[in-house]
């Protein structure tokens, strides 16, 4: 058994977009603990949406949402495009990013994407669908 199903009973985990962009994801950039362990790292890019459901399980109630850290990868080692192929198939980006704020100031973006199955541009859409939250900073700051 994880450490993940080792939660008090009753446990719920839903935080805000605020939440997880101010709380988690800061703290996990600047390697920083967080209280209470909830979010695993994952290699999106190795394992399949449907596999997500076993890795970031909370407890042992059931769940529709998971919620994991992963690096994004890069289609080019010297270029800016993001690779979100699996095997099975890839994550497409959808609509606009959403902003996050906090007390008034812009602290991230939300970016949702929807798994197809199969390869671009003849791929299957399904019903996995995700957000990937990203921290904003000043322009001259690190990204």
């Amino acid at each position: 058994m994880n450490t993940f199903s080792h939660v008090p009973p009753g446990f719920r985990f839903h935080p805000t977009d605020e939440e997880l962009v101010h709380y988690y994801l800061r703290k996990k950039i600047a390697s920083k603990k967080i209280d209470l362990d909830v979010i695993k790292d994952v290699d999106l890019y190795k394992i399949e949406p449907w596999d997500l459901q076993e890795l970031c399980r909370i407890g042992s109630e059931e769940q529709n949402e998971w919620y994991f850290f992963s690096h994004k990868d890069k289609k080019y080692p010297t270029g800016t495009r993001t690779n979100r192929a699996t095997k099975a198939g890839f994550w497409k980006a959808t609509g606009r990013d959403k902003p996050i704020y906090s007390r008034l100031s812009l602290i991230g973006m939300r970016k949702t994407l929807v798994f197809y199955k199969g390869r671009a541009p003849n791929g299957q859409k399904s019903d996995w669908i995700m957000h990937e939250y990203r921290l904003e900073t000043n322009e001259n700051g690190t990204p």
